[in-house]
């Protein structure tokens, strides 16, 4: 090739400029977007208790229930002596060496009919039955404190954000 084909060079001392664009003007930043409201939360429980056995069932015209497997968690046999007692509505059983129930035969619990009716349970009405193997305790729910209590909790949850899907 001769020198008159070939482009020319550029100078070493040439540079690019790079596009000119305006500073930007100073912005107030965007406000943050909304969250969503979270359901206000369940008032905690007064104590921990990580070992609890619940089952369900109704007394006989007799005041009696079925618990075998309530029964068997807080081991106490046919004949073992209870104490039965009532507060806000509940009945609480424990045990008590000198105590005047005994689970009967086929590992049925009484439930004293001054008791029953002091928490307006009647003969075969639903009733929640919690053990608390920990504490040698049972704690009889009538189904009227049940349902109040889970009207109250629905409630609770439907006053917060619609969760139909």
């Amino acid at each position: 090739m001769t020198a008159a084909r070939q482009p020319p060079r550029r100078k070493l001392d040439e540079q690019l400029i790079g596009a000119v664009i305006p500073a930007p003007l100073p912005r107030p930043a965007p406000p943050p977007a909304p969250m969503p409201a979270l359901p206000a939360a369940l008032p905690a429980a007064r104590e921990p208790v990580d070992d609890i056995v619940f089952d369900v069932a109704r007394p006989d015209a007799d005041g009696r229930v079925a618990a075998r497997a309530l029964l068997r968690a807080l081991r106490w046999p046919v004949g073992h002596r209870l104490h039965v007692d009532v507060t806000d509505g509940l009945l609480l059983i424990t045990s008590a060496p000198d105590g005047t129930h005994v689970v009967g035969a086929r590992s049925a619990l009484p439930l004293p009919i001054a008791a029953r009716q002091m928490c307006g349970i009647t003969s075969h009405q639903v009733v929640l039955l919690a053990a608390v193997p920990g504490r040698d305790l049972l704690i009889v729910h009538p189904s009227n404190t049940i349902t109040r209590l889970l009207t109250d909790l629905h409630a609770a949850v439907l006053k917060g954000p619609s969760h139909a899907g």
